[in-house]
């Protein structure tokens, strides 16, 4: 079975659960922006959690079926429509032969994930099927998907789970709330200047993507004076070259935080404040140019707490659907 593409929608990608364990060699994680959604679409349709779905970012695709199929949209509310009619998210269901899937408007979130049963087969590199569009690895020949695309189906191996009520998503809330632990180079900055990174609202900037979301409007970071270290830049930002965790806050010039996501760099200059929690990168996925967002500490206890939550989540939409 192939899914044929008719429009691609916007940087429409193919994504799984990434590929750890190469940023040592430059290559980053890849994977669905929220893994969260990323999974459960894959439960509604009887796949394993880690199957190749679709990652549309504002814009869905047009795509038609070859064979029959079951189908879940999970993720933002970019809503589904079966041969024009709308039909719901997060909740499974059936397309025909010749049946073609379109979207209408984004209402709410970024990025939805489109599941099929079977998976979208394309080829594994590096023990991923993801995109990392940069680097021309993986996904349906490296890229984002384009019009005239035929995408391979696996064997469906499960059937379709019913639907996913919604208090048990994950979306962010208004202003998201980034939960974070202070970096090693915290030192950097200020006391004050370090309060007011946590009592400010900051807004999406437009430059979002894989790569890392930018904010602003927030107050500048003022930098404890220093000597500029050997092998480092003039700016009081700049640090000798180090490792860039998932999830790291890097404040260029000290005006804008970036956190890197996805398939951010995996190293460079600049000193990062801290690191968003593992629990927290899924909604920043999720949130659109200009939408508020505040920074929170958490301690390291907190940080596992809050992992734990998370997998507790995961859990309750697998007993709802019956899978465990």
């Amino acid at each position: 079975m192939a899914v044929k593409v008719i429009t691609p929608g916007l940087s429409t990608s193919v994504q799984d659960l990434g590929r750890p364990g190469y940023c040592h060699l430059g290559i980053p994680l890849s994977g669905g922006m929220d893994r969260f959604a990323l999974r459960v679409a894959n439960m509604l349709v009887g796949n394993d959690e880690g199957a190749a779905v679709l990652e549309a970012v504002f814009m869905g695709p047009e795509l038609e079926f070859t064979a029959p199929a079951t189908v879940a949209v999970t993720g933002g509310d970019l809503p589904p429509k079966l041969n024009g009619d709308e039909r719901a998210g997060w909740e499974a269901f059936a397309v025909k032969a010749g049946d073609r899937l379109s979207f209408g408007f984004l209402k709410s979130g970024a990025r939805a994930y489109i599941a099929v049963s079977g998976g979208i087969d394309v080829p594994v590199k590096l023990g991923s099927r993801s995109t990392y569009t940069l680097g021309a690895l993986g996904g349906f020949q490296g890229r984002a998907i384009q019009a005239g695309d035929e995408l391979p189906v696996g064997a469906a191996a499960g059937s379709a789970r019913g639907a996913v009520p919604a208090e048990l998503r994950r979306m962010p809330g208004n202003p998201a709330e980034l939960r974070m632990l202070p970096g090693l180079y915290w030192h950097r900055i200020t006391a004050e200047s370090g309060q007011r990174f946590f009592a400010d609202t900051w807004k999406v900037a437009p430059e979002a993507d894989r790569i890392g979301y930018r904010f602003k409007g927030g107050t500048p970071l003022d930098f404890v004076p220093r000597t500029q270290p050997f092998g480092a830049g003039s700016d009081p930002s700049n640090i000798v070259d180090a490792c860039y965790p998932y999830g790291s806050i890097q404040v260029p010039g000290g005006t804008e935080p970036i956190v890197l996501h996805r398939d951010a760099v995996s190293g460079g200059g600049y000193m990062m404040v801290g690191t968003v929690i593992s629990a927290d990168m899924d909604l920043i996925g999720q949130l659109q140019p200009h939408s508020p967002a505040r920074f929170v500490e958490v301690s390291m206890d907190e940080a596992l707490a809050a992992r734990a939550d998370r997998q507790a989540a995961l859990a309750r939409v697998r007993a709802h659907l019956g899978l465990s």
